[in-house]
């Protein structure tokens, strides 16, 4: 699969394949059943489960292939990737407590 930015410049089709992987198996896995905890029918909630992983892709896509200017990749110094790391994390446990709101809302 040959993926070229906004320039015609070819780039990495990896990271926006993982990406766009992990918004399937995780709006598909998580996405009606947490949606029927809240009241939606379970065809409601493959209907916004697939709205959320089209916009996830679409994300993906602009980030990953779209702006992505290869020749200006450079090594990140290790201050600023932990950084983004804790940043990562945070939003993961945030992330957690939201998917779990339903088992305290009731």
């Amino acid at each position: 699969m040959k993926l070229t930015n906004r320039y015609g410049t070819p780039v990495d089709p990896v990271p926006f394949l993982v990406v766009s992987a992990l918004g399937f198996t995780i709006s598909y896995s998580y996405g009606p059943l947490y949606f029927a905890a809240f009241g939606f029918a379970i065809a409601e909630g493959v209907v916004i489960s697939t709205a959320v992983f089209l916009a996830v892709t679409a994300a993906a896509f602009y980030r990953y292939v779209w702006t992505h200017r290869p020749e200006f990749a450079a090594e990140i110094p290790a201050h600023l990737r932990f950084r983004r790391l804790v940043y990562g994390a945070v939003i993961g446990m945030l992330l957690v407590v939201l998917l779990s709101l339903p088992l305290f809302v009731r």
